[in-house]
């Protein structure tokens, strides 16, 4: 087994006065929005503005931001010792809860008899309805529809960790294809790409989609019992996390010589993810990104078969705004990240998928994936 890269060494946390900035930053965004401030459950929002994931439960926690106000992290008491040691706990004014207490009326009494507030996607139905009933007079919109930007736009320090996480996903697709494919289970092969991204520094493996032969037609395809056999088309889309910040990558791969037919879809593939990766510039919409892949396709005479968008954001997790489909009229910025991966999907025979995650720059874009996107022959 080869040395684990230099990559694996872990960054420079981020400091309670990063988590204050992210946190500032984000109760501006909400007060130009014309919120009264933003309700922040656990999940990616959290994590991402405070560095705390607790354990899921039922019992309330959530984040208070209000422009020009400290913020207030309500966490329930059996639970505070574990969030006056999260990352950004410097930055934070906690206010706990104990059991038989109304959190609903804890989390209420920083909030506006009739504001309006962005609450996080995640949040639980019966604490917004707990919150309603506590102040009738206040409504509220989801995060993704009032700030949809967020976390979209990354720092240097969320790039470099992308990067290396795009990195470490590259390194296990070079060792994938060492490997034997026909005869052996696509769940054979997902669990050696998952054992990959683990030894090459990711902490979580969150999909290792295998879809061979017809099984690649379905882009969600989950690895299943099936032979992968001799002329198979094999659809390899993988990722997870490393040092908290996501990988997502996809390369299509052939047992033996493939047929005239699927080299020319491959290669149409690789064109249209060409296509979109040159339509990344500074003030472009997000759909010419998907339009310019799609074109390529659609010349080409598979357009009804590429049936999904071409993109979508990643960060702290792996899908996240800003979207790459028509109709986004969102504007690329630099330091916005996402992945471009068309595809093309033949219904009981073969699917083709090829995708990098790309950051926007000064310039144009930059991949954060580099192994090669022509079709490589397996055994």
């Amino acid at each position: 087994m080869p040395a684990v890269p230099a990559m694996n060494t872990p960054p420079e946390p981020f400091t309670a006065e990063d988590y204050r900035a992210r946190m500032a930053r984000a109760a501006r965004s909400a007060a130009e929005a014309g919120l009264d401030g933003l309700l922040v459950a656990p999940g990616p929002d959290l994590v991402h503005l405070t560095g705390y994931q607790p354990v899921s439960t039922e019992r309330l926690t959530l984040l208070h931001l209000a422009d020009g106000r400290d913020p207030v992290l309500v966490v329930p008491t059996l639970e505070a010792p574990d969030a006056e040691h999260a990352p950004g706990a410097g930055a934070l004014t906690l206010r706990d809860w104990t059991d038989g207490q109304d959190p609903h009326a804890v989390a209420g009494a920083l909030l506006e008899a009739e504001g309006r507030y962005g609450v996080s996607d995640n949040t639980w139905a019966m604490h917004l309805l707990g919150l309603q009933r506590r102040l009738p007079g206040s409504s509220y919109v989801a995060l993704t529809k009032a700030l949809p930007m967020l976390r979209a736009v990354k720092d240097a320090a969320e790039l470099a960790r992308l990067e290396a996480a795009g990195a470490a996903a590259d390194e296990a697709y070079g060792e994938i294809l060492k490997v034997r494919f026909a005869g052996r289970r696509e769940s054979e092969v997902a669990a050696d790409l998952a054992a990959l991204l683990l030894r090459f520094g990711h902490s979580q493996v969150d999909f290792t989609v295998v879809g061979s032969g017809p099984n690649g037609a379905n882009p969600h395809h989950e690895a299943g019992e099936r032979v992968i056999g001799q002329g198979d088309m094999v659809v390899l889309d993988f990722g997870g996390l490393k040092h908290g910040y996501g990988s997502d990558t996809t390369r299509t791969v052939h047992v033996g010589e493939p047929t005239a037919e699927e080299a020319w879809v491959h290669d149409v593939v690789r064109a249209a993810q060409q296509a979109g990766f040159d339509a990344v510039r500074p003030g472009a919409p997000c759909q010419d990104v998907d339009r310019a892949a799609r074109a390529v396709i659609e010349a080409a005479g598979y357009g009804v078969y590429f049936i999904h968008r071409t993109g979508h954001g990643i960060g702290v997790t792996t899908h996240e705004p800003p979207y790459l489909i028509e109709g986004e009229e969102q504007p690329l910025v630099p330091g916005m990240c996402f992945s471009i991966e068309p595809g093309i999907y033949l219904p009981g025979r073969f699917g083709v998928r090829i995708e990098d995650i790309v950051t926007v720059t000064e310039s144009g874009g930059r991949r954060f994936n580099n192994t090669p996107r022509e079709l490589a022959i397996v055994e």
